[in-house]
């Protein structure tokens, strides 16, 4: 097991020579491989600079790059011209979709006693490492997934092996591991890297993938206030500690502490990036340890047209509605559609504000009427984009037109927010 490459610290910013020097030094000491699949994140992580270390992998391996898979879990799949800007110069015949209820395998079952153990017993069912059949039975030699180390909701810190068993992942995997962490409490997950999932995954590679030649290259990104993004960390290699190493410099770079909970917090969704609530409640998830209890978050969503990616998902957010922990578990058990889609149920927990601060989503193609079907306080997306010039603001401390103070977020994707929380 080896770390090929590395470097990075809260000052450092990689260009795209690094990039290119990176990947040059580790294919020298890995060998050009024959035929490799490379596996980066789809457009929702735009940020993460995969699209120009795949772009970089064809521009160097060439013909080697015999097929590209965006690791979309249950995304849908990417258009060409979201294939065009994120991975430039790369002939699109190259990308392969991610089907994740129909071409998956089962490489293998973490007991349910390991999954009891890590979870402290909240949760004791049997887990399934599930891939892309092409990851397994493709003829590869090498398995190049890349991607951002980032703090995240379902596994406290995004990408290394969740790339492959969730992004490329199957229905019954996906939906269980994030079902497992919503039971467990997002609290107690955001923004940790060795989190009761995270261990599971790590069983599962450990056990099931000795066979598979994975290499991972995780990217850690800083955005500044003025929006300025800064690539502080690059990590390759094969093994657990290529990624906590990243998931260190990411817990010091992308975690902002606040030195008091914030009675208003705004939050905008790229129009290029955001068009779901699916995708959108990060919002959510990253300020929801900040937000003073009794406070609001104000999320402008101008692109955001739909709740779910996914036709039945969307139809179950419309059912059931963003709800508690407690009553979606209830709900879990009372209904057989919920209970057959975990992976929503667990959307729909993390969507929730646990009745402890007021969400104000100002979707732009979405009526009042269908926020508030969901549990949210509808805004009107041009009134609020008025009040709040996007253009101008960075992210802070700023005072409202009635005087009051709000905290604004330019991106909720690329970061977390905490403070310590008033009653």
């Amino acid at each position: 097991m080896t770390i090929y490459f590395e470097t990075g610290s809260s000052t450092t910013s990689l260009s795209s020579d690094d990039l290119r020097q990176a990947l040059a030094e580790t294919f020298q000491k890995l060998g050009k491989p024959k035929k490799a699949l490379l596996l980066p994140p789809d457009h929702t992580r735009l940020f993460s600079r995969a699209g120009e270390i795949t772009s970089l992998c064809y521009e160097m391996l060439g013909d080697a790059v015999a097929d590209i898979m965006p690791a979309l879990g249950t995304h849908s799949p990417m258009k060409p011209q979201q294939l065009e800007h994120m991975f430039p110069g790369v002939p699109l015949d190259l990308f392969r979709p991610h089907r994740w209820r129909d071409d998956v395998v089962t490489l293998g079952t973490v007991p349910a006693e390991y999954v009891s153990k890590v979870t402290d017993g909240l949760y004791n069912r049997p887990w399934k490492a599930q891939v892309n059949k092409l990851l397994r039975d493709g003829g590869h030699d090498l398995l190049f997934s890349i991607g951002q180390v980032v703090p995240h909701e379902v596994i406290g810190m995004a990408n290394y092996n969740k790339n492959i068993f969730v992004g490329t992942g199957g229905a019954e995997g996906i939906n269980e591991s994030h079902y497992l962490s919503a039971v467990y409490g997002i609290e107690q997950t955001l923004g940790r890297a060795n989190t009761p999932l995270r261990q599971i995954l790590n069983y599962a590679q450990d056990q099931f993938c000795g066979d598979l030649p994975l290499l991972y290259a995780l990217t850690v990104i800083q955005q500044m206030p003025d929006g300025a993004l800064h690539t502080r960390g690059l990590y390759i290699g094969d093994d657990h500690e290529t990624f906590f190493k990243a998931a260190e410099l990411a817990h010091e770079v992308n975690i902002t502490h606040l030195e008091k909970p914030p009675q208003h917090v705004v939050a905008y969704l790229d129009p290029s990036e955001f068009k779901s609530t699916w995708l959108g409640n990060k919002a959510i998830y990253r300020t929801r340890l900040a937000i003073a209890d009794g406070g609001r978050l104000t999320i402008l969503g101008p692109a955001v047209e739909e709740f779910g990616e996914d036709g039945e998902i969307d139809r179950l957010i419309r059912r059931y509605g963003y709800r508690t922990k407690s009553e979606i578990v209830e709900l879990v058990k009372q209904h057989e559609d919920l209970a057959a889609n975990p992976s929503a149920a667990a959307h729909l927990v993390h969507g929730s504000p646990e009745n402890r601060f007021e969400v104000v989503y100002a979707a732009g193609k979405l009526s009042a009427e269908e926020i508030r079907s969901v549990g949210y306080t509808p805004g009107d997306i041009n009134a609020l984009m008025a009040r709040y010039n996007t253009a101008g603001l960075t992210d802070g401390w700023h005072k409202d037109v009635d005087g009051s103070e709000f905290y604004y977020i330019q991106n909720p994707a690329l970061g977390l927010w905490q403070a310590t929380l008033t009653s």
